[in-house]
């Protein structure tokens, strides 16, 4: 039998659980929500190494087709992170594909063990350790890395003591196996899916373990599925991301429609970038008082701020005003509300404690210092905090298992879509995971980095790529090769 880490047996490792039970649907449809969406809950186990010892819940949703006779099955949304809600993207994808399937599917979802209605862990973390800038290791105004070192160590120590077994079960291969119990609870043979970002890694680590119970199989944003890093190395590769993707808010900022809107922070594109890292520069050593009390404009809060906005083109023009605020003596920046104040305890918990317990990340203190030193030169607008220091470098529980191995072993259903210009998987790492697959997959590149700039399908208006994707999706016809959409 194959190893953990390095076959598609790993589901062998657990023991069978008992019967899984069958769901009691009601409805629960949301304001802001697609009609007709329904809610249930899925016992789980705590530890599946333990199948009838403690459970814990998931909240699971489904919206049923609207055309049974056109009916062929279930295609599950699979939502990034480690972090990321069902019943979020439910919410904000599910009318949009109701439209594209057609009635071909029940559509459904689940929140991840600890997140929106699944059973939920805190580490009891302080409010100052809970700010986005403050989980995401940005080091000092030099370089330096001596105040991420002591953050990191807390953190661990406080997950460590007040976690408990749920929070050392969050965990890639056990929402994997949540996702096979729901598979079942639901009384499906297989399902089809469509995966984002962290969700295509747990779509290929479920295509690994149970490629018999796939189907129609879509991955949107994928990462380097390197085993031996995992989110260490997605991390990393952020620094390319962001790299890759501010052309975009350079050309877009320095548009002359920006002047008639206010927002053009200069003539050329090309000025764009030694503006903004200038002014980065300068507020390392000069925060500026924000609109939220006690919380400055930093150097690192501004660079975290660009991040989140290379995500998609419509936040480009909160980015543009907040750096023309931190450009004005006489304004007071107004900083976006995701960095404005600490994130829920539960939530920082679960994103914390799934990329620690998925590897053993690599590296000591000074090992961890020269790699910020040396990505500070060749990648300057992430300051080296994607090679940082974090908590999982002193992490108090070992992972439970070996991470899977992605291979080309197993069914040719799975078609991936990729922006090349992605600030969070960048193309680079995307390739990676194409050439793992080898034959299993099928890749549509979509030259963008557009409104969309993360996530692919239904998200840029790029009628080649959400072509493709339905057509996989209601016909089951992929590329005969790899493709490539023009913007």
């Amino acid at each position: 039998m194959s190893r953990v880490g390095d076959g598609v047996t790993a589901a062998a490792a657990v023991p069978a659980a008992t019967a899984v039970p069958a769901l009691t649907w009601r409805p629960c449809d949301e304001p802001k929500g697609p009609a007709g969406r329904e809610c249930a809950e899925l016992p789980a186990p705590v530890d599946y190494r333990d199948p009838d010892g403690p459970q814990l819940t998931l909240a699971v949703y489904r919206l049923r087709s609207e055309r049974p006779a056109a009916r062929r099955g279930t295609l599950l949304l699979i939502p990034g992170g480690p972090g990321g809600s069902g019943a979020r993207q439910l919410a904000q994808k599910g009318d949009a594909l109701r439209k594209e399937m057609a009635g071909a599917y029940d559509i459904v979802a689940l929140d991840p063990r600890g997140l929106g209605g699944s059973t939920k862990a805190s580490c009891e973390l302080a409010p100052d350790d809970r700010y986005l800038v403050s989980l995401r290791s940005w080091p000092g105004p030099e370089g330096e890395i001596t105040e991420n070192v002591a953050r990191s160590r807390r953190i661990a120590d406080v997950c460590g003591r007040h976690g408990g077994a749920v929070l050392r079960g969050f965990s890639t291969a056990n929402e994997v196996r949540d996702i096979d119990r729901f598979r079942q609870a639901l009384g499906e043979r297989k399902l089809s899916a469509w995966g984002v970002s962290y969700g295509t890694y747990v779509a290929a680590v479920y295509a690994q373990r149970y490629p018999q119970h796939t189907d129609r199989w879509v991955m949107d944003s994928n990462g380097d599925p390197d085993p031996a890093r995992v989110a260490q190395g997605w991390l990393a590769n952020m620094a390319v991301g962001v790299d890759d993707r501010f052309p975009d808010f350079a050309a877009w900022a320095a548009d002359p429609a920006r002047q008639d809107e206010g927002l053009r922070l200069a003539q050329r594109p090309e000025d764009v970038r030694p503006l903004f890292l200038a002014l980065a520069t300068k507020l390392d050593r000069n925060p500026k008082d924000s609109t939220t009390v006690g919380v400055p404009l930093t150097g690192n809060l501004l660079r975290q701020a660009l991040q989140n906005a290379l995500a998609g083109n419509g936040s480009f023009p909160q980015l543009a005003r907040l750096v023309q605020a931190a450009q004005d003596p006489a304004a007071e920046p107004v900083l976006p509300a995701e960095l404005a104040e600490p994130l829920p305890d539960q939530d920082a918990a679960v994103m914390i404690a799934t990329i620690c317990n998925d590897v053993r990340w690599r590296g000591t203190v000074p090992s961890y210092a020269r790699a910020v030193a040396a990505d500070r030169v060749r990648h300057p607008l992430t300051a080296g905090m994607p090679v940082n220091v974090s908590a999982c470098a002193f992490w108090k529980d070992a992972p439970a298992e070996q991470p899977t191995r992605i291979t080309a072993e197993g069914p040719s259903d799975i078609l991936m879509i990729q922006n090349r210009r992605d600030p969070a998987t960048p193309y680079s790492g995307a390739l990676k995971m194409r050439s793992a697959l080898g034959d299993r997959a099928r890749l549509v590149t979509v030259d963008h980095g557009g409104q969309g700039g993360h996530g692919a399908y239904l998200a840029n208006g790029n009628a080649c790529g959400d072509r493709a994707v339905t057509t996989f999706l209601t016909t089951g016809r992929r590329p005969a090769g790899d493709v490539l959409c023009a913007d």
